[in-house]
């Protein structure tokens, strides 16, 4: 058994979403002035690795303290699509030819491995693949409830719209966003190997969503 880490680091000046608050830390006190060192984090809720709350979206849908903890934690499939163009919609064939090998059940946490987590920092990390509505629906049909990337969105950015966020938080899935280093969950999935994926946020009542720790397990 083995642990992976898939989460991005948190740090001052890194990537956001375009409008989204600015992430600065900064030390806040220190031992040689306080006796300890505690750190000051200002952040939004959507910062790096993050996972989306239906009420992200919609004021009507459960906030994240209202999901049940299943959502966060459990087997993982990983779809492979990393030979995808920027900007490129990824539509429902995409994900049915990866099940033939490994298909999901319901409750599974489903993670598209797009490969884009390589140009995270780069301009280029905003050109990253999408889910089309159909793939979106597709995977509500199937029984999924949390869908993770390792890309900024599940829709295009920027975007006048969300569809993609609006057909799975409306049958309140949880998105992740963010991921990182999806390549080693696809080599054990090829080798038959058990995934179990971590995405346990903080404990904020009534939030739109927090950032995560992601983890997955291995063997």
């Amino acid at each position: 058994m083995r642990l992976i880490d898939l989460s991005v680091p948190v740090a001052t000046g890194m990537p956001v979403y375009p409008g989204d608050p600015r992430v600065a830390i900064a030390p806040a006190l220190s031992v040689a002035a306080d006796g300890v060192n505690v750190l000051h984090l200002d952040m939004g809720s959507q910062s790096g690795t993050h996972v989306d709350a239906p009420f992200h979206i919609d004021d009507a849908l459960p906030t994240l303290d209202q999901l049940p903890l299943e959502r966060f934690w459990g087997r993982a499939v990983v779809v492979d699509v990393r030979g995808a163009e920027p900007r490129a919609p990824l539509g429902p064939s995409l994900f049915e030819a990866s099940w033939s090998e490994s298909r999901p059940r319901a409750g599974d946490i489903l993670l598209v491995a797009t490969g884009w987590s390589r140009h995270w920092g780069g301009e280029d990390y905003l050109a990253h693949p999408y889910l089309t509505p159909e793939a979106a629906e597709l995977l509500v049909a199937a029984g999924i409830r949390t869908v993770g990337i390792d890309a900024l969105s599940v829709d295009p950015t920027p975007a006048d719209d969300f569809p993609a966020h609006r057909i799975l938080c409306g049958a309140h899935a949880v998105i992740a966003e963010n991921l990182t280093g999806l390549d080693p969950l696809l080599d054990a999935q090829t080798a038959g190997e058990p995934i179990e994926v971590s995405l346990l946020p903080l404990r904020l009542p009534a939030a739109d969503g927090a950032p995560v720790r992601a983890v997955a397990r291995v063997g």
